[in-house]
């Protein structure tokens, strides 16, 4: 689509940038258009994602106490809230520690559990943006090695300026070549750089939403789940 729109624009420098300096510019643009396509990807499910938050899925009767005889009430209404819980962290965190109280039978371990449940999501979390991460290093690396393969061009076409000093028609061909491998190198680096810093922004950005995402499921946790936990006496271990 980036190409598709730079077609017809021929008489500008943004066309001779990715169209005229060599295969170097192409790559950079597969990489950018691959890393935007994943942080717009993230950016759509942190979007379904956050819509969870606005379930309260724990019945907000004053009386309402959550021990392990009522967990299973909880679990009921996630399971009609969404088709799999497990595709949404809120819902994930929310099974798995009641699961656990309906099971196990100890309160006290919810709050634990939910802990442990909540630092797996940070650290999946931390793997996702792996590719994304990579992507934003290596288009920079791209531009050098542009810069590189250019300037060589350049300085091997100082040696046909020299050997044409004589003959004018010569000298203004290799010197053509002189400026087209300096304007690879330029261009290159030029491409690589704005890719570069524009994609980092995003991610930051959309890195920043998930940690928050990721801190509101907790006090959605804090506030449902742990607040409402009480033993009751059916649930009192008998001596």
């Amino acid at each position: 689509m980036f190409y598709a729109l730079l077609a017809p624009l021929t008489a500008t420098a943004i066309h001779a940038m990715f169209f005229q300096r060599g295969v170097i510019p192409p790559i950079i643009a597969v990489a950018a258009g691959w890393c935007a396509a994943l942080l717009l990807l993230k950016r759509l499910k942190l979007s379904v994602q956050r819509r969870a938050l606005g379930r309260v899925v724990v019945p907000q009767e004053a009386d309402f106490v959550l021990s392990p005889s009522t967990a299973q009430r909880v679990l009921v209404e996630v399971y009609r809230a969404v088709d799999d819980p497990r595709r949404f962290v809120l819902f994930n965190r929310v099974v798995h520690g009641l699961s656990n109280l309906r099971n196990l039978g100890r309160v006290t371990d919810v709050d634990e559990i939910l802990r442990g449940q909540a630092e797996q999501d940070e650290a999946a979390l931390e793997t996702s943006y792996g590719v994304v991460r990579g992507l934003i290093w290596a288009i920079p690396t791209l531009g050098f090695i542009g810069t590189v393969l250019g300037l060589s061009d350049a300085i091997g076409g100082f040696g046909l300026v020299l050997g044409a000093a004589e003959d004018i028609d010569a000298l203004t061909t290799s010197l053509r070549g002189v400026t087209e491998g300096l304007a690879t190198a330029f261009d290159t680096t030029l491409a690589a750089l704005v890719a570069a810093v524009m994609l980092h922004i995003v991610y930051t950005l959309l890195y920043k939403a998930e940690l928050e995402h990721l801190d509101d499921c907790a006090e959605y946790c804090q506030r449902h789940i742990i607040n409402r936990l009480r033993l009751t006496p059916y649930d009192e271990p008998t001596p």
